[in-house]
């Protein structure tokens, strides 16, 4: 395997497990699509990037705490979009919503590797 690939695929996958539960958590909870949900996951992903940037140590190489607590407030950022799309949604869905959204890179990997092979044999990557 490839290191940047590997890299890559693991900020991905750290993205969509923190959107997927913070779906779940909220579906667990019974809290349903609405407004104040959507708002909740907002506010989540901004302070999430406010404090990824207080983190003073970005010299780590590879998937370090500073890389994960830069790419992880996507995660919520992403679950508030969808929250933004389905309003009406109860909390059943939400939790479903969630479960979908955490597995999704599991069931994107293979397209990674798919897509980077071909762009290796292209001479692109």
């Amino acid at each position: 395997m490839d290191p940047s690939l590997d890299g890559a695929v693991m900020r991905a996958t750290v993205v969509l497990l923190a959107g997927g539960l913070s779906l779940v958590a909220a579906g667990t909870a019974g809290v349903g699509g609405s407004f104040l949900l959507f708002a909740a996951l907002a506010a989540l992903a901004v302070a999430l990037r406010l404090a990824a940037g207080a983190l003073d140590d970005p010299s780590d190489d590879g998937l370090g705490l500073h890389t994960v607590a830069t790419d992880l407030w996507i995660g919520p950022a992403l679950a508030a979009a969808l929250v933004a799309l389905q309003l009406d949604a109860t909390a059943g869905e939400v939790q479903a919503l969630g479960g979908l959204v955490g597995m999704l890179n599991y069931f994107l990997r293979p397209l990674y590797h798919l897509v980077y092979a071909l762009a290796r044999r292209l001479g692109v990557a």
